[in-house]
């Protein structure tokens, strides 16, 4: 192995040798790279030219690493930051490389997911930015290429990157024409440019999203292109969860919808009251209201009087040789289970002699 980058890959430093390309986002470039200092095989996240000249390497470096402070079993851990060995300098940072994959590759190999596991990795992930909005940090870009999946669990990526981003934009970025978030999972507000209406709701929103995709297959609002995505989130409602997967029971596409409100007020006050009310929904699944107790054994009941008659028709006519139908009655004892098969036999016929 050689120990200089390959040419076509910005040099990192002494201390990581990138060996590849991972995959490109719309802020940055993941490349696979070797920790030479731990000999171990790590992920580097290097930002785009056009957000590394608003935002400004020191600047980048001096808040990513406030960001490393976030120590949580659901937040992808950051190891390191820097800048890239070319001019102009480009910050990345590196994160530990993870066993597994995106959600984003689940949904797309696979489509929608159990309504069980989706609100497992739900809560996984309202939990991760519960303990972010406590050190006053908001995500601003839950989506699923940010989430990751690894042994049955969930990882949250890129904390804080956008909130640096936002607090940048400023007209240096509005002239450049840069985006910050994906439009399919970004809240009205932020959608509208209000920078300070942007909180832990807007998380909550985002979240939602997510929701609403590994359930149906499709983010709640979508279109051909971002502008038209930006319109349809200002001013579209999204559509009914239960009508596209009905199994989710109405109590359930109701804490989605709200969780889904145009205004952050109408949402949940947090992200924990937000999994409370996911959590409390499927544990009162929908069920069809009971049938009154009558119209439950009718065909049943039937069949066994008449088998009874027929019995008692036989039994009569090898003793008489003719049956007095004002000499029969008979009583169907109604059972009081379900089971309906089980009780058929306490059913008789009684033959008055």
């Amino acid at each position: 192995m050689s120990d200089h980058p390959s040419p076509q890959y910005p040099s990192l430093g002494p201390h990581y040798l990138i060996q590849g390309e991972i995959g490109r986002g719309g802020m940055a470039v993941v490349y696979l790279a070797r920790d030479l200092r731990h000999d171990r095989p790590v992920a580097a996240k290097v930002l785009r030219p056009e957000y590394a000249l608003v935002v400004g390497s020191d600047r980048f470096l001096r808040e990513i690493r406030i960001e490393a402070g976030l120590q949580h079993p659901n937040i992808l851990a950051l190891l390191d930051s820097g800048r890239t060995e070319e001019t102009p300098a480009r910050p990345y940072y590196v994160m530990p490389l993870v066993e597994g994959e995106s959600l984003r590759d689940r949904l797309e190999r696979e489509g929608p997911l159990p309504v069980d596991e989706a609100l497992t990795l739900t809560r996984e992930v309202a939990e991760a930015l519960a303990y972010a909005h406590a050190q006053g940090i908001v995500h601003r870009d839950i989506k699923p290429e940010n989430l990751l999946l690894t042994r049955g669990h969930i990882l949250v990526a890129d904390f804080g990157v956008a909130h640096l981003l936002d607090r940048a934009r400023g007209e240096r970025l509005t002239e450049v024409g840069l985006l910050i978030g994906t439009p399919e999972y970004m809240s009205p507000e932020q959608c509208a440019g209000d920078a300070a209406a942007v909180d832990g709701r807007s998380d909550i929103y985002a979240l939602a999203c997510v929701l609403f995709e590994m359930l149906t297959g499709t983010p709640p609002l979508d279109g051909p292109t971002p502008q038209v995505v930006i319109a349809r989130q200002l001013s579209e409602p999204p559509p009914s969860l239960e009508t596209l997967r009905p199994a989710v029971g109405r109590q359930l596409a109701s804490v989605v919808q709200r969780a889904l409100a145009k205004a952050p007020s109408e949402r949940y006050p947090s992200v924990e009251a937000f999994g409370s009310a996911l959590a409390a929904a499927r544990g009162k699944p929908e069920e069809p209201p009971p049938r009154p107790r009558a119209a439950r054994w009718p065909l049943a009941g039937l069949l066994v009087v008449l088998a009874a008659v027929l019995l008692g028709y036989w039994w009569s006519a090898s003793r008489v040789g003719q049956l007095d139908p004002n000499r029969v009655v008979v009583f169907p004892l109604l059972a009081e289970s379900d089971n309906l098969d089980r009780r058929a036999g306490e059913t008789a016929a009684l033959m008055i002699g």
